[in-house]
């Protein structure tokens, strides 16, 4: 089965191919509107929207012609669903299913959150079911026991910010635009991460939850003292690679397992990457990433969700479709354990 999927969550537009019966992605690319929102210093939902619209057809185009491939080779269609921006998931989705109906395709509303945590499976050395998985990303960030796709318990989430947003937000106190996290990545090389003793937040409480809204005002006291922007950064990087470090131990601990997933925009950060590893390694279990390219929002993911959940059975209903702003993992399922048919329609 090649699954053709659309990505339109947020401010990424992203069309990939998946060989399902080879295991092989066969071709994806990603459109940022980085350009598009950077003046207003964040996501704009309606010009979002609007610019998925304008670049699906092209980049769908294009997709299928790296694949050398065109649209009669296409078995099913996979797209986001949610969570997202409601109007940019619409968009999408319409676009998806358009192409679905257009040629009597089957097709599949995709949990994104589902596709970051299975992002690793796409790697060359993919992991085994069951994992701890931690995403990270610009909306959320989960400790989540993945004992099978479908098969998600929450174990702890962030009660406010997100470690991406925490990241954004305070490269925006800095000075360093938008989206401002792997600038402060970067500026943050050039720092002392001894330099500010930031607080590492709700380390002392009982739970696995996370908070980062607290640090992000520390930032903004730490610049308003007078220390190197390059200090902060560094020491705020610090701070949150440590929080998780010790929230990561707690969980796994917990489950009693010795696999971790990362996934998410914020998993392409290489302090990060490094020092799991070496966590990991000291644990005597493994680490596993997604691609640096698959990190952020992309359709690779989305496809191979989807494949899973195609050749269970599982379809839209039809006619329409249904999106979902708000999408909790804990409500998914395993693969076509709801039957044939998956009715998602309101």
């Amino acid at each position: 089965m090649r699954v053709l999927a659309i990505e339109s969550s947020c401010d990424e537009t992203a069309v990939a191919l998946f060989d399902g019966r080879r295991g092989e992605l066969l071709a994806h690319r990603v459109h940022s509107q980085t350009e598009v929102h950077a003046e207003y210093g964040g996501v704009v939902p309606e010009l979002a929207a609007r610019d998925h619209m304008r670049r699906l057809p092209s980049l769908t185009r294009a997709t299928l012609a790296d694949a050398g491939l065109g649209y009669d080779a296409i078995d099913a269609v996979a797209y986001t669903a949610g969570p997202g921006l409601a109007g940019a998931l619409m968009t999408g989705a319409a676009f998806a299913k358009g192409i679905a109906a257009s040629r009597g395709l089957p097709a599949l509303g995709v949990n994104h959150l589902e596709g970051h945590i299975l992002a690793p499976l796409l790697g060359d050395d993919p992991p085994a079911f069951p994992f701890l998985a931690l995403l990270v990303s610009g909306g959320h960030s989960q400790l989540i026991e993945v004992r099978e796709v479908g098969d998600y318990r929450l174990l702890g989430e962030s009660i406010d910010d997100a470690i991406g947003e925490a990241f954004d937000k305070s490269a925006k106190l800095m000075g360093l635009g938008y989206p401002g996290g792997a600038a402060l990545s970067r500026l943050a090389e050039q720092g002392d991460p001894k330099a500010v003793p930031f607080t590492r937040p709700m380390i002392n409480r009982p739970g696995l939850d996370l908070s980062f809204s607290g640090l992000k005002t520390a930032v903004a006291n730490a610049i308003a003292a007078g220390h190197a922007h390059e200090d902060v950064a560094a020491s705020f990087e610090r701070t949150v690679i440590d929080t998780l470090v010790i929230k990561l131990t707690r969980a796994l601990e917990q489950t009693g397992l010795d696999r971790l997933v990362v996934a998410g925009g914020v998993a392409a950060n290489r302090p990060l990457r490094q020092r799991l590893g070496e966590m990991m390694t000291e644990r005597g279990g493994a680490v596993y990433f997604p691609e640096i390219e698959l990190c952020t929002d992309n359709a690779a993911m989305i496809a191979l969700a989807g494949y899973r959940r195609l050749a269970a059975g599982e379809r839209d209903a039809k006619p329409g479709f249904r999106v979902r702003a708000r999408w909790p993992l804990a409500e998914l399922k395993l693969p076509g354990a709801l039957g044939s048919t998956v009715a998602v329609t309101p």
